[in-house]
């Protein structure tokens, strides 16, 4: 089996303080991203109190995470999409969209009771490198 590699990029926000995980680890050819929140780099914040600017910061976030690993966006083969309520799916979807193209990863999207620091989603990632 290949050996595991940190992957690690001030480009995201990195685990909460003392979390015992990275941002990604990449083995082989595949690259397994922890759920990225919708934490803006520069404040330290929620990008927004809506679903969908949210989203736009977790794609910003897997995407820096992932171009650090050697993948990408359009490289993600599955995601998990947690939402505190199915409700916005729809405007979480339509961001999501934007960034998968037209050969979008497999993908479970389900809703949970909570999220750190009162994120509307979470979004973790699975990519080829």
């Amino acid at each position: 089996m290949a050996e595991k590699e940190v992957v690690r990029t001030d480009r995201a926000p990195g685990p909460f303080q003392g979390a015992p995980y990275n941002q990604a680890i990449r083995v082989g050819d595949l690259v397994f991203v922890a759920g990225q929140l919708g934490i803006s780099l520069e404040t330290g914040q929620l990008a927004g109190v809506g679903v969908q600017e949210q989203t736009e910061q977790i794609m910003a976030n897997l995407s820096a995470i992932l171009e650090a690993a050697g993948s990408g966006l359009d490289k993600l083969v599955k995601t998990t999409v947690f939402l505190m309520d199915l409700v916005d799916f729809g405007g979480m979807n339509e961001v999501y969209a934007r960034y998968v193209g037209d050969r979008p990863p497999a993908r479970s999207t389900v809703q949970i009771s909570g999220l750190p620091s009162g994120a509307l989603a979470e979004i973790e990632a699975i990519a080829h490198v």
